[in-house]
């Protein structure tokens, strides 16, 4: 009790020498005129930014940053085209030329793939329009010297699937089975696109 006192008399001696010292100053300070020379601009005093305790502060949703875009996807490929009948017919009558060809038979699925590809790309590249794609109709029953999954006419069912690959039909608009005299079930017209320049 006897500490609260001295305290409160202490701070009360305090405040009556700031208000003696105020006094004294206020009787030597003239004051300023109402000119606009003598007026202080007035400066705005800048907010106190928020400090973190000890975590970072959250930016408002208005601040925050964009999420991320999502990763863009290829374009997807063109789908195959009906082969013309109209074509397929001046093909077969020979009013119309095949540009170039491939023949595939003997070959192995991923060299014939391979070859297939390159062929596809090189004739696109060559300007080409049609061309005659030979897969032939299968090795004779009882070939002995096939690896596994070379069974009969492989070439001629799975030639059709690789021309619907996403990346060869960048390059193939149609295909369809070849008249006889080009080679009927064993061979394939295939329309290319026009290589993009």
């Amino acid at each position: 009790m006897a500490k609260k006192r001295q305290d409160k008399a202490g701070s009360t001696d305090r405040g009556d020498d700031d208000l003696s010292l105020w006094e004294k100053v206020a009787q030597t300070v003239a004051p300023l005129g109402r000119s606009k020379k003598n007026r202080v601009p007035r400066v705005a005093t800048p907010k106190p930014k928020d400090k973190p305790h000890g975590k970072a502060r959250r930016k408002p949703a208005s601040e925050a940053a964009p999420p991320p875009l999502p990763p863009r996807k290829p374009p997807a490929p063109p789908p195959l085209n009906r082969f013309d009948a109209r074509e397929q017919r001046r093909l077969a009558t020979g009013r119309s030329d095949i540009d170039a060809r491939i023949d595939l038979h003997g070959m192995r699925q991923r060299e014939a793939h391979s070859a297939l590809r390159a062929f596809l790309l090189r004739s696109q590249q060559r300007g080409h329009r049609t061309v005659l794609v030979i897969t032939g109709k299968g090795a004779p029953r009882g070939t002995q010297d096939l690896a596994p999954g070379e069974g009969r006419g492989v070439l001629r069912r799975a030639v059709p699937l690789w021309l619907e690959e996403p990346e060869l039909r960048q390059v193939v608009v149609s295909h369809t089975a070849a008249h006889i005299r080009h080679g009927g079930d064993g061979a394939l017209y295939v329309r290319l696109r026009k290589a993009a320049r």
